[in-house]
């Protein structure tokens, strides 16, 4: 077999110090990945909820072009959070509703 001079024993005492050093690295794998759900968790704890209206204005950022849900899928990147009276009040100064979430459905603005 194997004549070099190690013994079995010195082997078994490396094959171990490998295992301890692994296992170390797992373990500090495993923390990591704690401290990473734990602040995900609190990320989502300190998230504002969504907003319930949006706005959307045009490139003047005077010029109001649609009136969304909070959950519309296609609300634009210039649309930003609103009351419900801010957008009952767009909508009755004849600013376009959404065709997609049909903010005023919503609403009970119905013409």
């Amino acid at each position: 077999m194997n004549d070099s001079g190690v013994s079995r024993l010195a082997l078994l005492r490396f094959l171990e110090r490998v295992q301890e050093r692994d296992l170390a690295r797992t373990r500090k794998w495993i923390l990591d990945e704690e401290a990473r759900e734990a602040e995900r968790r609190v990320g989502e704890e300190r998230r504002p909820p969504a907003p319930e209206w949006l706005i959307e204005r045009g490139l003047d950022r005077n010029n109001i072009v649609a009136v969304h849900t909070g959950e519309c899928w296609d609300p634009g990147k210039r649309a930003r959070p609103a009351t419900r009276a801010q957008a009952v009040e767009a909508l009755r100064h004849q600013v376009p509703a959404c065709s997609k979430c049909r903010p005023d459905t919503a609403l009970g603005i119905v013409d």
